[in-house]
């Protein structure tokens, strides 16, 4: 597994406190992402078993919300003449 990826839920921590939060999600019903993949990838999709956790963390009572995905494949021509970018000149030294 490479990374999460986290657009649903409203996360962070503070310096001060030295803790993470949990925010109400400030995603309403219609909205939606996008993606293009440049490559072929495994993608999975998971919502937080604990619901709603602006209200009530890892509640029985939270409510939970469905989510739809939709998968497309562009016409051909649609790609003509694109190109994928150069590869990241990232070293791979993050955090040391």
């Amino acid at each position: 597994v490479h990374d999460v990826f986290n657009v649903f839920m409203c996360t962070g921590y503070t310096h001060d406190t030295k803790q993470y939060f949990m925010k109400a999600s400030p995603v309403r019903p219609g909205d939606f992402l996008e993606m293009f993949a440049e490559i072929d990838l495994l993608g999975s999709l998971s919502t937080c078993p604990g619901g709603d956790c602006s209200a009530e963390h890892s509640s029985d009572t939270s409510k939970c919300y469905p989510l739809r995905v939709e998968i497309y494949k562009p016409a051909d021509a649609s790609l003509e003449g694109w190109t994928s970018p150069s590869p990241s000149g990232y070293s791979g030294s993050h955090g040391l």
